[in-house]
């Protein structure tokens, strides 16, 4: 379905493509709101005929996937659960815990998302003693390996110690753990265990033994456990209110539970047949053949069962059954699930009221005509001056909102060790981040316009905050105020800033803070969002001191590479002996000629 700038709303499927269609525009038919605004706007409708049902749900994917319609969205963005992804990507991969899923490389692959962060730390940390891999992004030294390798942690990544066939094999190993295939990969590490200890290497034999026992252990605690069930099965159920359902998906291996997997969606998206099969489908997508159980036990029949089970059945090379249990065992596993869906929902209901209030309050103190949907907080940090970085965090309806966070290096000369202008660096980095605005690229909600709707992806105006809280006192408001008045932006962009010795809040042109509690629930919210702003800027200070300490004067000099530095400090022994020489006694040193001595001594003698 397309609208009538031709940009495609929605993708779907049907074995009865005309009834399908006519059921979008009937007057008696009873629309959700997100269908009835989605109906609104098709001028167009396209169709491809495909040759089997199959055929149909896989070039769906397809599509959605290079297309990423607005109305096909089903599944919440939440922020709130972490994924495992293991960069395929990279020469040696690496595996570690995210919140974001982009797909910016189509090898790298995510586990998830997991409810339970606290289990999947642990399980990762063990994965880490049973396998050595590479623990870093980055080498820590340019010529020999870190303390990783000896202690047994890393198999000398960064100094390509081990091959890349043989690291892939470790790291395949992984991920049959996360793909839930504990059984199968104990078996192939029994034979290789029995074959190494038949040709006599015992110690060998004796790691592969301990890799064992690990992952044996991951089992011990298990939450789900079915005796005498070799069944591969997922299990799927949903709890939903009036707005909201959230969704569990059960991945039972051997008579174990190996994963529990959470996901929200729009209540009103569709029936809980059809938000499962919605899920199951996005969930699949991603998933390799091995992945793929060859029994899903689900908690409502599914609008399209036959379909999605043809289209499994066909990836995953073997028949794939999709059942609807009534009793017994299966329909008991079904009703604890459900148990755990509806525990996430009273979760998260009681989160949102949690911010929900506290949005509320916040209004009320500013006295702001609505209540603010996206924060962003503001904070400088820096020693004396020295590595001078701003950070901007982003807080929406409550919640933070990483994937918008962005740091700043400060650019203004005057700023330099030694000296340090707070005011000035806020003004700076308030410039650069609403300059688009100042330059008329995109335009900003004022009270003579229309203000764009904030849920609209599509929205150009989509990132202007509704409120804005700078780390600081009065001194540090005041700078920011000045520059948004020079920008126009002023008092069209409420600003506040938050003192941190009694939590007091102040406004533009007040001498006096505003009469609060700090236990209130919006001067809590300002308060994590100002720790938030703190804690992002000085993890990125800390981050470049650390490189600047690790980083030499010669790594400043253009064209000399490490091997010629290396060369360098061999023949002078300091940087102080090479700051003194002469271009000709520079030239003495392999590979140095004059053009580069040139450089060399320009550098030390500017």
């Amino acid at each position: 379905m397309r609208d009538a700038n031709d940009l495609i709303l929605y993708i779907g499927k049907s074995k009865k493509l005309r009834s399908r269609v006519r059921s979008y525009f009937r007057d008696s038919q009873h629309l959700s709101p997100r269908i009835a605004m989605m109906v609104q706007q098709v001028t167009d409708i396209e169709f491809i005929v495909t040759d089997t049902e199959a055929e149909a749900l896989a070039l769906e994917a397809t599509l959605v996937k290079q297309h990423q319609p607005y109305f096909n969205v089903l599944l919440k963005d939440d922020k709130k659960y972490p994924y495992i992804c293991i960069t395929y990507s990279e020469k040696y991969p690496r595996i570690f815990i995210t919140r974001k899923r982009q797909l910016t490389q189509a090898k790298d692959k995510y586990y998830g998302p997991y409810t339970d962060i606290g289990l999947l730390r642990n399980t990762l940390n063990l994965v880490k003693q049973i396998f050595p891999q590479r623990q870093r992004p980055r080498s820590l030294f340019k010529d020999r390996p870190c303390l990783n390798y000896d202690l047994g942690k890393c198999p000398g990544v960064c100094q390509e110690l081990i091959s890349v066939e043989d690291y892939r094999q470790t790291i395949q190993k992984i991920a049959m753990i996360f793909q839930g295939r504990n059984g199968e990969l104990l078996d192939i590490l029994t034979g290789l265990m029995e074959k190494a200890a038949a040709e006599m290497n015992f110690e060998l034999a004796a790691k592969i033994r301990d890799q064992i026992n690990g992952i044996k252990s991951l089992n011990t605690e298990q939450k789900v456990s079915l005796p005498n069930d070799t069944v591969s099965r997922d299990a799927i159920a949903l709890a939903a209110d009036s707005k909201h359902a959230a969704i569990q998906l059960f991945q039972i291996r051997a008579g174990h539970l190996v994963g529990r997997l959470g996901f929200f969606a729009d209540a009103e998206s569709g029936t809980p047949g059809a938000i499962l099969q919605r899920v199951l489908e996005e969930h699949y997508q991603n998933a390799e053949p091995v992945e793929i159980p060859t029994e899903i036990i689900v908690q409502y029949e599914l609008p399209d069962s036959d379909i999605l089970a043809a289209y499994l059945s066909n990836t995953k090379g073997r028949k794939v059954n999709i059942i609807n249990p009534q009793r017994q065992t299966k329909a008991e596993l079904i009703d604890m699930v459900e148990k755990n869906a509806r525990y996430e929902l009273e979760r998260n209901q009681k989160f949102r009221d949690t911010n929900s209030q506290a949005l509320q309050d916040l209004a009320s103190i500013l006295d702001l005509p609505n209540i603010p949907h996206r924060i962003e907080g503001y904070d400088i940090s820096h020693i004396q001056g020295s590595n001078a970085v701003a950070s901007q965090v982003v807080f929406i309806d409550g919640i933070p909102a990483k994937q918008h966070y962005r740091h700043y290096k400060i650019k203004n000369p005057k700023i330099t060790t030694g000296y340090s202008d707070d005011f000035a660096s806020l003004a700076e980095v308030i410039h650069r981040r609403f300059r688009k605005y100042e330059k008329g690229i995109v335009n900003h909600p004022t009270s003579a316009t229309k203000t764009p709707t904030k849920n609209d992806p599509t929205s150009a105006a989509n990132d202007f905050p509704d409120l804005i809280m700078i780390d600081g006192g009065k001194g540090q408001l005041s700078a920011v105020v000045a520059t948004l008045k020079e920008m126009n932006l002023f008092p069209h962009l409420p600003v506040i800033s938050l003192a941190k010795q009694r939590e007091e809040i102040f406004l533009p042109g007040e001498s006096f803070p505003l009469p609060t509690n700090s236990e209130q629930p919006g001067v809590q919210l300002l308060r994590r969002l100002r720790d938030e702003a703190h804690r992002f800027a000085v993890t990125f200070h800390r981050q470049q001191r650390s490189e600047k300490m690790r980083r030499s004067r010669l790594d400043e000099i253009p064209g000399l590479g490490f091997q010629r530095q290396k060369e360098l400090l061999a023949h002078f022994h300091s940087i102080d002996y090479i700051r003194q020489a002469s271009i000709p006694q520079l030239m003495e040193v392999s590979g140095i000629g004059k053009r580069l001595a040139t450089e060399i001594y320009n550098y030390f003698h500017p």
